[in-house]
């Protein structure tokens, strides 16, 4: 397999699997084309609380290409998303105590990263959760689905 074969071979799996918690926590990966690298996040209802580092891999500034992580119901994404981008860049894209709003980074650029912790009070077995950058316009494509678990 040439190294290119192998190297996008790797990118898609890395997109395609799930992000899984490892003692409580997971780590997400952003970029400069605006993709996370996962679809899934799996959060076990063993854990009382779990924490989210998002790490942003690209170069540039978060005014241009900022990523954070918001979670939210499935049905709340869309409206606590259309909030969050007439919030503005100095709320990082997050209405101030939207009640939507059940975890969220800070908004970062190239290079940096922000953690989040919470706890999973919240969060019902096999509810339906999302999470999304709510950057303007990123939300279409950065999203994936949280899994509750046992």
């Amino acid at each position: 397999m040439s190294i290119k074969k192998f190297a996008l071979a790797a990118v898609l799996a890395a997109v395609a699997s799930p992000a899984l918690a490892d003692n409580c926590s997971v780590v997400v990966e952003s970029n400069d084309m605006m993709q996370f690298n996962t679809k899934e996040i799996v959060v076990s209802k063993a854990c009382t609380e779990f924490t989210i580092e998002l790490k942003h891999v690209g170069q540039l500034p978060k005014a241009a290409m900022g990523h954070n992580i918001v979670i939210t119901k499935q049905a709340d994404m869309q409206a606590a998303g259309n909030d969050g981008i007439a919030a503005g860049l100095d709320n990082d894209y997050v209405k101030p105590d939207d009640e939507r709003v059940l975890a969220h980074t800070k908004l970062i650029g190239g290079g940096e990263s922000d953690t989040v912790k919470f706890s999973t009070e919240k969060f019902e077995k096999d509810g339906a959760y999302e999470f999304f950058c709510s950057f303007p316009g990123h939300s279409a494509i950065m999203k994936g689905v949280v899994k509750v678990t046992d």
